[in-house]
């Protein structure tokens, strides 16, 4: 059965990563894409920000594309109607723009379906489309999330919500994944993966016991990726080299970059987003904070305005 209701889709962005963590570990961020729904004559996306100009307008729409591929797999079609989009998230920065938009599609033909998707499906369907978990998973369920996805099967473990603050320095240019995935070794010699997984297996066990100090250290010691995607965002280096003078707990890529993320104690966000500012003067910096909801939805008995 069809709803015929408006409704909202809210879904938070995401930082993934965290160092080591490469597209295993995600976590939710308090930026995010709305998506106001309404039945319509036909398919039309509208953008309502800044952060969005150039989005396509119809069935182009990545969100359409992916609603479609729901639908179709269930053997429906899909009603039309107009999508209000809002969003405050960077687009092309490495703060999960595409994987929020890849499960509010996935929610948007869940709803006008009536499908009652499980939680897992979205996160199968969304690591699907994505290629790997860690944001879609934060987008999904809020928090910190560590899992893997597989050919044969997504699993995933969410470890609670971090009560920490974290500072975004968010470059004017866009960096597009698959550019900053070319610059990546298609292998690495066995003893240098040895290497970096113990890293990478020091960088969860941290999380997992809220010793962010510890995390902190394992996040500039990466192997996988941030010593190959520096070279194509030079501020790297000199965020890295502030990180104790700040007094964060670590710095890492956020994603793929370009945005660089500090991980700091709760309370101290503002303080260095303030030294950054001034370290950067034209450089957009912004503070952060763990979303706590994930993915979630508002029906609405009347057309939203």
């Amino acid at each position: 059965m069809v709803n015929n209701k408006a409704f909202r889709i809210t879904t938070p962005g995401s930082t993934a990563n965290l160092g080591p963590g490469f597209d295993s570990v995600g976590m939710a961020v308090n930026r995010y894409l709305v998506l106001d729904v309404t039945p319509s004559d036909e398919w039309k996306f509208i953008s309502k920000s800044e952060e969005l100009t150039g989005l396509p307008e119809g069935k182009e729409n990545l969100m359409y594309k992916v609603a479609t591929s729901v639908a179709d797999d269930y053997g429906f079609e899909l009603p039309p109607h107009r999508v209000e989009v809002t969003s405050d998230i960077p687009l092309s920065r490495g703060l999960g723009s595409s994987a929020a938009a890849i499960v509010a599609g996935i929610e948007l033909a869940n709803q006008i379906l009536n499908l009652d998707l499980s939680a897992e499906e979205k996160l199968r369907r969304a690591s699907n489309i994505e290629g790997h978990l860690d944001n879609v998973a934060a987008s999904l369920y809020g928090g910190l999330i560590i899992g893997s996805h597989r050919e044969d099967g997504t699993d995933m473990v969410h470890a609670g919500f971090p009560d920490i603050d974290m500072v975004v320095y968010i470059p004017a240019y866009e960096l597009e994944t698959k550019k900053a995935r070319s610059v990546l070794p298609e292998t690495m010699e066995f003893k240098t993966a040895v290497f970096a997984s113990g890293i990478s297996n020091v960088l969860v066990a941290a999380l997992l016991t809220s010793n962010w100090e510890l995390a902190g250290k394992m996040m500039v010691k990466d192997l996988f990726h941030q010593p190959y995607r520096g070279e194509l965002i030079p501020e790297l280096g000199m965020v890295f080299s502030l990180a104790d003078e700040l007094g964060a707990y670590g710095v890492a890529l956020s994603g793929a970059g370009p945005t660089i993320i500090c991980f700091a104690p709760k309370g101290k966000g503002e303080s260095i987003q303030k030294h950054l500012q001034e370290k950067f003067p034209t450089a957009r910096i912004e503070t952060l904070k763990v979303d706590q909801s994930g993915l979630s939805i508002e029906k609405k008995e009347k057309a939203v305005k």
